[in-house]
């Protein structure tokens, strides 16, 4: 079965439409606060198909993001009880709130950096950020290296592969897409069983 593929082809389709740029933003923002979506998905094909503007769409997804970023900063710093605490113990997000909490007593602004850059949902963090009152200077610059680090990255891996990333990719999506989703399967198991 080759949904991925499927879903593959139309985002590249959907990555040329004329309000790819303002959707990407919009993803791009909203993810740093709440959306489970993060925005290379839609990065890293708009730069497939538009190699030429890929340092550029690195920048408005860098720049949305940190902008959603001190938005989820100021939803911690203000309305942690009654806007946040609801939402993360509807998505059950109270394990990584804590432990999160604890990074951040442990090494400060320099889990920020690595939020930014890595895979982990880049939102609670942020509202971790506000909520443990962090500096909001460094907060931001960390998230501005983090983030643009990560997207910067993107943009330059589709640019110089261009095609032939596109078809590469096209080939083995299915095959990267099962793997995630048996990961994922895996590892919900695995931690069903040590810590239920």
């Amino acid at each position: 079965m080759k949904i991925f593929q499927k879903a593959y082809d139309a985002t590249l389709k959907w990555a040329g439409h004329k309000h790819a740029e303002p959707i990407l933003c919009l993803v791009s923002f909203t993810e740093s606060v709440f959306f489970i979506i993060p925005p290379d998905v839609m990065l890293a094909p708009m730069a497939l198909a538009r190699p030429q503007r890929a340092w550029y769409l690195a920048g408005i997804t860098t720049a949305t993001s940190v902008l959603g970023g001190i938005a989820g900063y100021m939803l911690g710093y203000w309305l942690y009880e009654p806007v946040v605490l609801p939402f993360i113990e509807a998505m059950h997000y109270q394990a990584k709130m804590e432990m999160i909490q604890n990074w951040f007593r442990e090494y400060g602004i320099w889990i920020v950096f690595v939020a930014g850059f890595s895979p982990i949902p880049y939102k609670v963090f942020t509202v971790s950020a506000g909520v443990m009152q962090m500096a909001f200077i460094p907060f931001v610059l960390a998230s501005a290296v983090g983030r643009g680090g990560r997207f910067f990255l993107v943009a330059a891996l589709m640019r110089i592969g261009g095609e032939k990333y596109r078809d590469k990719l096209r080939d083995i999506v299915d095959t990267l897409g099962w793997t995630v989703v048996g990961l994922i399967v895996i590892g919900t198991l695995v931690y069903q069983l040590l810590y239920k």
